[in-house]
């Protein structure tokens, strides 16, 4: 069975003005974890269906969501809701890269200069 490894997330404000509050509401933050002076770190998780990264929150309470075809790794809220769908096809993010690299690799030819297709 894959692993589910942690990320990382470290945001220096130490030597910098940091964010106005407004902006780091916008952007998902509490005000006081990226102000003036501070530091902030904390763990990520990636979604295995949408490579979303996610902050772990410490208060929750309620289970993680996984997929057991992706071999029980985490996924987001959001594509576990997805899932329950009937018509729900099942295509996680790794899939979703290799089709595009695929359908790009067939594609090529037409980009390239005619002398290089020979």
């Amino acid at each position: 069975m894959k692993s589910q490894r942690e990320g990382y997330l470290f945001v220096d404000h130490r030597a910098s003005p940091g964010l106005d509050p407004a902006m780091a509401r916008r952007m998902g933050y509490a005000p006081e974890t990226v102000a003036e002076g501070t530091m902030f770190e904390t763990a990520t998780l990636t979604c295995q269906h949408c490579g979303d990264v996610f902050i772990k929150n410490p208060e929750r309470t309620r289970p993680r969501e996984n997929c057991a075809k992706c071999g029980n790794l985490y996924i987001c809220d959001h594509c576990s809701a997805e899932m329950r769908h009937p018509d729900y096809i099942h295509r996680p993010m790794i899939r979703k890269i290799d089709e595009t690299l695929n359908a790009a690799a067939k594609n090529l030819d037409q980009f390239l200069p005619l002398q290089l297709k020979r």
